[in-house]
């Protein structure tokens, strides 16, 4: 019998991991319904135009594409959900009262985020329209953690950036704000923190090369003596853009859901800009112990709707269901092991 191989970086879900991810997957809509989130169910393609809008060209490269055989037109598999939930909320629901949505199906990557990423993730999330105000972004980060929580995992780091940070930048100087593949290479220089490619953009005002080479220092605690927020009030230019970026990292910061959620340690990084393009305000990534890369990604996406026919403040957050699943087994683990281990009696 000939040995059947599945594509690079796709697998089956044996018996035991399907299992455990759908009693995960029933736990966490469980616990949004009682955030008053809804559940949509998108299709799993769309015209390749949902996903090619104004400024966000790193959807379409990560979207497997095909011809529709009944109309001709260019066809789409989903790279991602969050769109998909935008649409919904700007073509479907024609109140402007809140709208709160969450999800959970798979996703298809032409190309895989990481080495280790599987080209299909099980994405689950939420996503919140109608509010632009930090109750917002709060209330999302919130369910974040309560996410963790419901997977078991309550020791965690949630680290703030925003990426209005670096489009006020980007709009002071005509080089970034007109040359897409500059702007891109320069986010991707932020992101690894490659100060040599950050100075070497002659292209940019002297300014400007400054003040994102001090992003790339600026991280660390959000609170307390030197803290992050305080040295970029300092250390970058005094737009206003930046000011009000600044204002609702310091509001977050002091907010009570970190009192709430002691176990959460918290940080600023404000070169992390990893995420998707069309990210534009508060930016979120949650780590947890002995897991390399993020488990929770979120933050705004403030008038993404507008292609779709309507502009809303919106933010929300999203979750990749194997690794969520791998990370609480590990976390799972290590408590037996911790609880089977029975102190020595002394002598």
């Amino acid at each position: 019998m000939p040995a059947w191989l599945l594509p690079e970086q796709v697998s089956d879900q044996l018996p035991q991991e399907a299992e455990q991810l759908e009693r995960l997957r029933r736990r966490l809509l469980d616990l949004f319904a009682t955030y008053g989130y809804r559940l949509v169910q998108p299709p799993l393609f769309e015209h390749a135009s949902s996903f090619s809008l104004k400024g966000v060209r790193d959807l379409e490269a990560r979207s497997f594409t095909m011809a529709d055989q009944l109309t001709g037109r260019l066809l789409a598999m989903r790279p991602d959900i969050t769109l998909q939930a935008a649409r919904i909320d700007a073509q479907l629901f024609r109140s402007n009262d809140l709208n709160r949505l969450c999800y959970a199906g798979s996703v298809l990557h032409a190309q895989a985020a990481g080495l280790l990423s599987s080209r299909e993730p099980v994405q689950v999330g939420c996503e919140l329209y109608g509010h632009a105000g930090i109750e917002a972004d709060l209330e999302i980060q919130e369910l974040a953690l309560a996410s963790l929580s419901t997977a078991g995992i309550e020791s965690v780091h949630l680290d703030l950036t925003d990426r209005g940070i670096f489009l006020a930048l980007q709009d002071s100087d005509s080089a970034l704000s007109e040359h897409e593949a500059l702007a891109n290479h320069t986010v991707q220089a932020l992101q690894t923190k490659d100060k040599p490619a950050l100075s070497a953009l002659a292209a940019l005002k002297p300014e400007t090369r400054q003040a994102l080479i001090a992003l790339t220092e600026l991280y660390g605690p959000a609170r307390g003596q030197n803290n992050v927020i305080d040295r970029a009030r300092i250390e970058l230019p005094r737009l206003k853009p930046i000011e009000q970026a600044l204002d609702r990292l310091q509001a977050v910061a002091d907010s009570a859901l970190f009192v709430k959620h002691p176990q959460c340690a918290l940080s600023v990084d404000l070169a992390d800009l990893k995420g998707w393009q069309y990210h534009n305000g508060i930016m979120f990534s949650i780590y947890c112990e002995g897991f390399a890369d993020a488990v929770v990604r979120g933050g705004r996406y403030d008038g993404l709707g507008e292609d779709f026919g309507r502009s809303r403040a919106a933010t929300g957050f999203s979750l990749e269901l194997r690794s969520l699943g791998m990370v609480a087994e590990r976390h799972a683990s290590a408590g037996s092991e911790e609880r089977s281990v029975k102190p020595v009696a002394a002598p």
